[in-house]
């Protein structure tokens, strides 16, 4: 446990669900549960209700790590100077004009 944590609180996890109609999890939110068996089925009762879901996955909130906003030149400045990764100098035909 951290040291934000007490010994009466749940560890905080994180929850994704991925719906009917997508291919991937997205992130729907946050909850407090004592096992990863109690994380599901919260989970499940609290951002399923609808049948939205398919399948559900909840990961420990100590567990992500993330970049920090404040670095975000060292992470993505970089990029700027690759033009191949964005074709939008391309003359697309006219028959891929759903694109």
């Amino acid at each position: 446990m951290s040291s934000t944590t007490t010994q009466n609180e749940w560890p905080l996890w994180e929850v994704f669900v991925r719906n009917k109609a997508g291919l991937d999890h997205k992130h729907c939110g946050s909850l407090h549960a004592a096992d990863a068996k109690m994380a599901i089925q919260l989970a499940r009762d609290v951002y399923t209700r609808r049948q939205e879901g398919v399948s559900i996955w909840v990961v420990p909130s100590t567990q992500i790590v993330a970049s920090d906003p404040g670095e975000k030149g060292m992470y993505f400045d970089p990029m700027e100077d690759k033009v191949y990764r964005h074709p939008t100098f391309y003359e697309l035909p006219d028959a891929l004009n759903h694109m």
